[in-house]
């Protein structure tokens, strides 16, 4: 009777079991699953919004390293990661030899930023050839004529100035450096334009949170750093004369003015170079993010799951709303439908299109 009785109970609780899965919810499953990236630094604030905002949903866990854009670079080359970062795009023959497809996330703006007391958020005006002899150390100390003569109400101090530049390979470095190169043929044939460049002077940082670090800590410091770094770090910003000639502001509109003449094409991955926009709002020093994935992997639940998630970044209002409140613009949803177009012509997961 007893063992009746214990057989009974163990079907009762089978029964329960498969009860329980069967009236579980749809998201369920996807609560297991973890999204592995890493690379840029400059989105990592939105990146890091967008996925607590996403599991909070959904469950699923996408966690993002901030390693810089040579690093992102890497890391999905060795198949370490899902999904590499890079504000660095890799043309369409790097792409094709790593077997990888390329796609934009959202457009920021990397903004110089200095630490002299008594000169707050956009008072300091640079010029991008003024900005180059300071990064060249051609221009040593901060009433030097040349930023003098900028700013005529400032009253600016003697001192040296100090340059803070990135130390790892960067896609922040990539954009202010290809600035620099457009705006300096003297930068140009010095020190050129690249994710790692030999700096004339200066001490190095590593990621946008060690330049901002670094010119919080002393006095009379200048660094550059992706937009959002400056805003919550609250350390101060120059404004810039852009190439129409107008003194503009680091801004949402600002970047998506520099944003607005972009041709974003599928044959080269969707690789722009947006600095040194024309227009008279564009904000000069501004660039893209950009995700690498593999073509082909083996996990379809896994990378199906990532681009619903990269699907999601792009279409949501609350997603979109996200990258508006940390000043990242959104990418057009023309470009949205050339890169699902990508996804469902190139990229394969477990022999079948992920999209």
């Amino acid at each position: 009777m007893g063992r009746v009785r214990s057989r009974g109970v163990r079907a009762a609780l089978l029964a329960l079991a498969i009860l329980v899965l069967v009236l579980a919810p749809a998201g369920t499953a996807l609560a297991a699953i973890t999204i592995n990236g890493a690379g840029a630094t400059f989105p990592y604030p939105l990146y890091s919004r967008w996925a607590a905002e996403y599991k909070s949903r959904t469950g699923v866990q996408v966690n993002y390293q901030p390693i810089g854009s040579g690093g992102g670079i890497a890391a999905i080359k060795a198949g370490t990661v899902l999904f590499g970062g890079s504000d660095a795009p890799l043309s369409a023959s790097e792409l094709a030899a790593a077997k990888l497809v390329q796609f934009p996330t959202c457009v920021g703006g990397v903004v110089p930023i200095v630490n002299l007391p008594g000169v707050g958020n956009g008072k300091l005006r640079l010029t991008g050839p003024v900005l180059a002899k300071i990064f060249l150390g051609e221009i040593k100390r901060w009433n030097d004529p040349a930023i003098k003569n900028l700013n005529p109400g400032l009253s600016l101090p003697s001192s040296t100035i100090y340059v803070v530049h990135r130390s790892d390979a960067s896609g922040t470095t990539w954009i202010f450096t290809h600035y620099l190169s457009a705006v300096s043929s003297t930068w140009q044939s010095k020190v050129g334009a690249d994710k790692s460049v030999k700096w004339p002077v200066g001490i190095g940082g590593k990621g946008n949170e060690g330049v901002t670090a670094l010119v919080k800590a002393a006095k009379g410091r200048i660094g550059y750093v992706e937009y959002a770094y400056a805003l919550q770090s609250r350390v101060p910003w120059a404004q810039m004369k852009n190439k129409a000639g107008y003194w503009v502001q680091p801004s949402l509109s600002s970047f998506a003015a520099a944003a607005a003449g972009a041709t974003w094409s599928a044959k080269n991955g969707f690789a722009t170079i947006l600095v040194n926009a024309s227009g008279a709002k564009s904000w000069p020093i501004a660039g893209a993010s950009f995700v690498l994935t593999r073509k082909s992997t083996s996990d379809y639940t896994t990378a199906r799951a990532m681009y619903k998630f990269w699907y999601w970044a792009y279409t949501n209002s609350t997603a979109r709303s996200l990258a508006a409140q940390l000043h990242y613009v959104s990418m057009p949803l023309s470009v949205v439908k050339a890169v699902t177009n990508v996804w469902h012509t190139q990229v394969t997961a477990g022999g079948k299109p992920v999209w």
